[in-house]
């Protein structure tokens, strides 16, 4: 009979072996530089292996079991090592170019501001622009949710207003080659470099809310404009390192919520953890408790006023789309 502490300690090898046998595999599978059929064939004789040492735990050869499973499991972290974002492919166009800017003061110039035509989500006229913006000028935040996926999981954009009417909103996304997909699976092992997009909303948003049928809900931030003025410094930034640095895109660590978490603390915001940065559909709930909205009226009336979908297909994309998806949503005091 095994001891309980024997047992205890076997149950813990058994789970850290089925969890880097199954890592490993995947990893192997997305991106071993094989064929298909040779990443295929690796990735199941590496779990076959993880497979036979945990057998092996309840024998009388655990010892050298787990010794070789260590030694097949560096190896692939030493592989996996290795493996570095490619700087320049075939991008799809849309997420061709990374956004970056300079400051002079408080004028921010950015290059490569997307500013695409959108006649449908396949069809459009690629336009990439540099524009000029004065801090001095920013006075609002406004976070855009669009629901692609049910109630749970959503990109997160965050839009910066200024005093003459201009909105610059930025979009944290996958950069997939042309032809590509978004896979949240693939895009947990090193399969597609990160990029950050400056566009203009009529871009950005409403290729979701008028082409691609996404459910898109925007909600108004209580920050000051001193705060959204840092939180846009911290996003030139980031942009900035990773023209000079490419990095990868990942589903849980570096996506678009985590990222913008990251820059709000950075900026001096107080983000605790909470399980709503993760299930992200649930952001809105999260940035009302934490009294990031209006909380002079209920979420129910801000949830239901969110949605821009009808606004923004009345609107076709014309010259004032901004200001059209925003009738009728609540604003904290100061919001244009």
């Amino acid at each position: 009979m095994i001891r309980p502490a024997r047992a205890i300690v076997i149950a813990v090898l058994v789970l850290l072996v089925v969890f880097a046998s199954a890592w490993s595999s995947l990893a192997l599978w997305y991106r071993l530089p094989l064929p298909e059929v040779g990443r295929q064939a690796s990735a199941i004789l590496f779990g076959l292996f993880g497979a036979a040492v945990v057998v092996a735990l309840f024998g009388r050869r655990r010892f050298r079991a787990v010794l070789a499973f260590g030694a097949a499991f560096v190896l692939v972290l030493v592989w996996w090592s290795t493996i570095e974002p490619q700087a320049n492919g075939a991008w799809a166009p849309d997420v061709a170019r990374q956004v970056t800017g300079e400051f002079d003061g408080d004028l921010l110039t950015l290059t490569n501001v997307r500013d695409f035509e959108w006649r449908s989500a396949t069809d459009f006229t690629e336009r990439w622009t540099k524009r000029s913006y004065d801090l001095s000028k920013l006075k609002t935040v406004d976070m855009f949710m669009s629901y692609w996926s049910g109630p749970t999981i959503a990109h997160v954009i965050m839009s910066f207003g200024f005093d003459d009417g201009r909105y610059l909103a930025w979009s944290i996304e996958v950069r997939r080659l042309s032809g590509g997909t978004f896979s949240p699976l693939a895009d947990l092992f090193k399969n597609s470099p990160l990029v950050i997009l400056a566009a203009d909303e009529r871009d950005v948003i409403g290729l979701r809310s008028n082409f691609r049928g996404e459910d898109v809900q925007i909600y108004r931030l209580r920050a000051s404009p001193a705060a959204a003025r840092l939180l846009l410094r911290e996003y030139v930034s980031d942009a900035n390192a990773l023209a000079a640095t490419p990095a990868f895109y990942n589903s849980l660590t570096t996506n678009c919520t985590t990222t913008i978490v990251k820059m709000m603390r950075v900026a001096g915001d107080a983000v605790p953890m909470d399980w709503r940065l993760v299930v992200n559909g649930y952001l809105p709930e999260y940035a009302y408790d934490r009294r990031a909205l209006d909380t002079s009226v209920p979420l129910s009336q801000l949830r239901s006023a969110a949605h821009i979908a009808a606004r923004a297909h009345d609107d076709g994309l014309s010259p004032i789309f901004s200001q059209a998806i925003r009738v009728g949503v609540p604003s904290p005091r100061g919001a244009l």
